[in-house]
């Protein structure tokens, strides 16, 4: 990538789901990593590992020293009750705020979610917008992403509903006709890579990005694509709230604190509409997505398979 060499990346988040593709994608590009861990990681060329986490200060200023950029991914997507979103989301980001302007980084990618756009629905969602309030009002040179539910091969949030659709039926919103936009993780990594650079048309922006199919898909579309996915036709059920709601409260009490249908996530689950705004996208110059959904949705599944997870 054109003047990425001895450019510094500052990444949290770097062991996850996205930050690890992440990690891998800039270290391709030429770029060098800064890259926070809570657990000890195998030495790679081109990464400092920095142990720490979002609610330590020092091993944060560690992270963002001499770093070019801070990507922010680390965030909380699910929790057992609000002080967990308000740790990982709120004070999370202020910290690493706090911590790129006192090592004298300017440039800040925040990874904020489409939840942002609905902070009513949920406290995932009015998190989300109180950290990008945060880092709209923190003097960095700021750009802020938006991602829709992300998927790809290593995600455990889409799991489930592979599971489901394996038996032959997959659940849905009550509104069964309504609309949500998806980006498979490599897609959002390379929208990431893109937005690393200074540039001023990234300058105090708001982006969302998808798979790029117009208007997004409907829940039953999406939820046949899984199916097909899986070699199954699937039976779809629009699932009543009340009903949603009774889902959750046995999920919580199978699962505990890793229940992946939560009360806050009954409310989101439920909105008719999560595409993005088209008018935010990332400009077509700099950005498009290029693994078609359906394929990837295949490639997730054989993953799963060959990995056990299925």
């Amino acid at each position: 990538m054109p003047g990425a060499a001895h450019k510094t990346v500052a990444i949290t988040g770097a062991t996850g789901f996205v930050g690890s593709r992440m990690l891998d994608l800039v270290i391709r590009h030429g770029f060098r990593a800064r890259a926070l861990t809570r657990r000890k990681q195998d030495e790679r060329p081109g990464i400092n590992w920095i142990r720490g986490a979002l609610d330590d200060p020092d091993s944060l200023e560690r992270l963002c020293r001499g770093a070019d950029m801070v990507l922010h991914i680390a965030g909380v997507v699910n929790a057992p009750d609000r002080a967990g979103f308000e740790a990982g989301n709120v004070a999370g980001t202020l910290a690493v705020i706090e911590a790129a302007k006192q090592s004298g980084t300017k440039r800040f990618i925040h990874v904020s979610s489409l939840a942002a756009t609905q902070p009513q629905l949920s406290i995932y969602g009015e998190t989300k917008a109180k950290a990008e309030k945060l880092v709209q009002t923190s003097g960095l040179d700021w750009t802020i992403i938006r991602p829709p539910a992300v998927y790809g091969p290593g995600d455990g949030e889409f799991l489930d509903l592979f599971k489901m659709a394996r038996l032959g039926f997959l659940t849905l919103p009550p509104d069964a006709d309504g609309r949500l936009s998806v980006i498979h993780v490599e897609d959002l990594c390379r929208a990431l890579l893109a937005l690393l650079p200074e540039q001023e048309d990234y300058t105090a922006r708001i982006f969302e990005v998808d798979d790029g199919k117009p208007g997004g898909w409907t829940q039953t579309g999406f939820a046949k694509a899984i199916g097909q996915a899986m070699d199954k036709r699937v039976a779809t059920i629009a699932t009543p709230k009340a009903l949603l709601r009774l889902a959750a409260g046995a999920d919580r009490l199978l699962r505990g604190d890793r229940a992946k249908l939560t009360g806050d996530r009954v409310n989101y689950f439920c909105h008719d509409d999560w595409t993005i705004n088209p008018q935010r996208r990332l400009p077509a110059q700099y950005w498009q997505a290029q693994v078609e959904t359906r394929q990837g949705l295949k490639d997730t599944a054989k993953w799963y398979r060959q990995n056990d997870w299925l």
